[in-house]
């Protein structure tokens, strides 16, 4: 019994764990009472009173009590910090006093449904234990002259990580009822939590990334940025449903202009059929110039007449173009700035516990439809030393010719998914300097690939197609999961859908909650106002979800997908989008491709290598071989589990005594 501290007389029963595992007892849960005897053979799944303490796949040596009994986790969203200078403020700080600048903090929003499990430092038993995001911070900085020096960054962490923080948490929402089930962890038999284990394992599922102030448009004459979003706090979507109530006269002039936006600044240069924003550097792969990374670092600053300059001073002390014959994309190992070389020496391994990076992350990956697959170290950007920002290709690959009319590529930790004009191939760069080629999967035409989990999905002349890369040696074009497109370009997946570019049809939104069974939820193209789609990202500011889209000859396109007046259940896991046209910009030239935005949810790539700075000493999120115990047997098979018990494969309960430590 426990007895109120507070309330005289108050007392109330509290359940026994031995009770919930023991027939016929009022307390008795078979959900509980398997979760607790369950036994580490994933192959029968045997749970009852005479497993092993030590087969126990729960036992509470390895696993907090909580990671199965919490209902539901806040997750920072995004936070914005101004810093104002010539803005008396007091300290609120020990030494007090004041101080000219003033910060605020912006908070935009706080999620409750993002679930993600990690291991707790070795202080704490280094238990498994629920993760969350705990300061998805961005920084910006206006001067005394109101000039912003810099917008919206993204700060490195000490370590190298990025300072998207993660934590193991104890959310404080423990209970018996609403509780996590099977498939919350593991592969449900029904095969439809691709996108809940992404989110599980700390991938990310690319629904909360953010799209600041700029979207980065790669256009047929070289890369714009056009401003999307509000300055001042709230930052709102131009032309959206929180810009109509939080700025009324800014909304009610962006109408009457029909929703054309203003501002926007370009740099020249080739066709940029692939861009990628990392920090205060914009990668574009631009065809026969090859890679050009630019500096986007004053593109908000009134003092600046070029806001985006290929060298921020003379070419003879910077050069950030690596030349080749037909650059058609470049990737990131991840959009958030990381800094590896930080990361090293005793102070890391020892005093820290810091996890190294993988080899991976010190590099940009280019392809190039003639020299096949480039690699270039990048660390120099992140340096903090402006006289040294010379790049180099470190290895050009190309081996038999496989990799010759390469289009696009994404980054999985070591494993690398290239499209080319007639294959897929997956490259294994775990040594980045001796890639190996682990498979060939023909395909027609394919054209642009997105990775959730255990599935890519791929763009080809028919259409979106799936292909299953459990083992990534071996990929699997999964019978039937398949969508019919006319002109099927770019896509984005996010959760449980897949945003596909579809040309003159507009955007093509497919679910793929069970992506084995893609099913096209609606195609959409805002009643003939995009006419040309090329490529879409996805990204939330505040509690909405947008879509970016690059429209060809259109211009770049700004639809909302969720809102409280579209969508009465924008807050959940993977509500249904229901778009409406708010804002478009008309490109000098055709805008051809999006930059990713940047990652919030991801704490650790494909391979376990670590993303996120972790904010507890020694945490750090699973490994790959943790990972892949979740859901591959020793075998390598992948086994699967139902939310609802079936008899346990051993012998009944006694009432007497059972074998749950407690």
């Amino acid at each position: 019994m426990q007895r109120s501290a507070v309330t005289p007389g108050l007392e109330w029963e509290v359940s026994q764990i031995k009770d919930s595992a023991v027939p016929g007892n009022r307390h008795y849960d078979a959900k509980a009472a398997r979760a607790h005897t369950m036994s580490r053979d994933t192959r029968t799944q045997r749970w009852g009173p005479d497993i092993p303490w030590e087969m126990l796949a729960h036992n509470d040596d390895k696993m907090e009590c909580y990671t199965c009994h919490t209902s539901w986790t806040t997750s920072c969203g995004g936070c914005h910090l101004p810093i104002e200078a010539n803005w008396k403020t007091a300290r609120h700080r020990y030494e007090g006093g004041e101080t000219r600048n003033y910060a605020t903090y912006n908070p935009q929003v706080a999620r409750e449904d993002i679930f993600m499990l990690g291991l707790r430092g070795p202080s704490e038993g280094g238990k498994i234990a629920p993760v969350r995001s705990s300061s998805a911070l961005v920084l910006s900085s206006t001067n005394s002259s109101r000039e912003r020096i810099y917008v919206q960054q993204p700060p490195i962490a000490a370590s190298g990580y990025s300072s998207q923080a993660m934590n193991p948490h104890y959310p404080h929402t423990e209970r018996k009822t609403e509780t996590k089930g099977c498939s919350d962890c593991h592969l449900a038999r029904d095969g439809d939590n691709n996108a809940i284990i992404a989110q599980t394992l700390g991938y990310g599922t690319q629904f909360i990334n953010f799209t600041g102030l700029n979207a980065y448009v790669g256009t047929g004459k070289g890369v714009t940025a056009v401003e999307v979003t509000e300055y001042d706090e709230p930052q709102a979507v131009i032309g959206s449903h929180l810009h109509r109530y939080a700025y009324p006269k800014w909304y009610g002039e962006h109408v009457a202009r029909d929703r054309r936006l203003q501002r926007a600044s370009a740099l020249a240069g080739e066709a940029a059929g692939c861009v990628q924003l990392r920090g205060e550097y914009l990668f574009s792969a631009e065809g026969r110039r090859g890679l050009r990374v630019v500096d986007v670092a004053s593109v908000a600053n009134k003092g600046f007449s070029q806001k985006i300059v290929s060298a921020p001073f003379s070419p003879l002390g910077h050069r950030t173009q690596v030349a080749s014959r037909d650059a058609t994309c470049v990737a990131l190992p991840t959009t958030q700035p990381v800094h590896p070389p930080r990361n090293e020496g005793e102070l890391m391994r020892k005093a820290n516990l810091e996890q190294p990076f993988l080899p991976i992350y010190n590099y940009a990956l280019v392809t190039d439809a003639v020299e096949g697959l480039i690699v270039v170290d990048v660390n120099t950007l992140a340096d903090g030393e402006f006289r040294n920002n010379f790049l180099e290709r470190a290895l050009t690959w190309n081996p038999d010719g496989r990799l010759t009319g390469a289009r696009r590529l994404v980054i999985a930790g070591n494993l690398v998914y290239v499209v080319t004009a007639r294959a897929l191939l997956v490259v294994d760069m775990t040594a980045p300097m001796r890639p190996a080629l682990l498979a060939e999967l023909p395909l027609d035409d394919p054209r642009a690939v997105a990775l959730q989990f255990r599935y890519l999905f791929v763009t080809t002349a028919r259409g979106l197609e799936v292909i299953d890369v459990t083992r990534p040696a071996a990929p699997r074009r999964v019978p039937g999961a398949a969508v019919p497109l006319a002109h099927a370009a770019g896509l984005t997946v996010a959760r449980t859908y897949a945003y596909v570019a579809d040309g003159a049809d507009g955007i093509a939104i497919v679910d793929i909650e069970r992506p084995e069974r893609p099913a096209l939820l609606r195609s959409w193209n805002a009643d003939g106002g995009i006419v040309d789609a090329r490529d879409v990202t996805i990204a939330s500011t505040n509690a909405s979800l947008f879509a970016y889209v690059a429209d060809g000859k259109a211009g770049l396109k700004v639809v909302q997908l969720t809102s409280p007046a579209s969508q009465p259940n924008f807050y959940g896991f993977s509500p249904e989008p229901r778009p409406e046209l708010i804002a478009w910009y008309g490109t000098r030239a055709p805008a051809l491709s999006l930059s990713r935005p940047l990652e919030r949810d991801r704490a650790v790539d494909e391979s376990g290598g670590q993303v996120a700075v972790f904010g507890r000493r020694g945490s750090r999120p699973f490994n790959l071989a943790e990972m892949r115990r979740m859901y591959l047997d020793a075998d390598g098979e992948p086994w699967f589990v139902d939310d609802a018990p079936a008899t346990p494969a051993a012998p009944p309960l006694r009432q007497a005594r059972t074998e749950v430590k407690r």
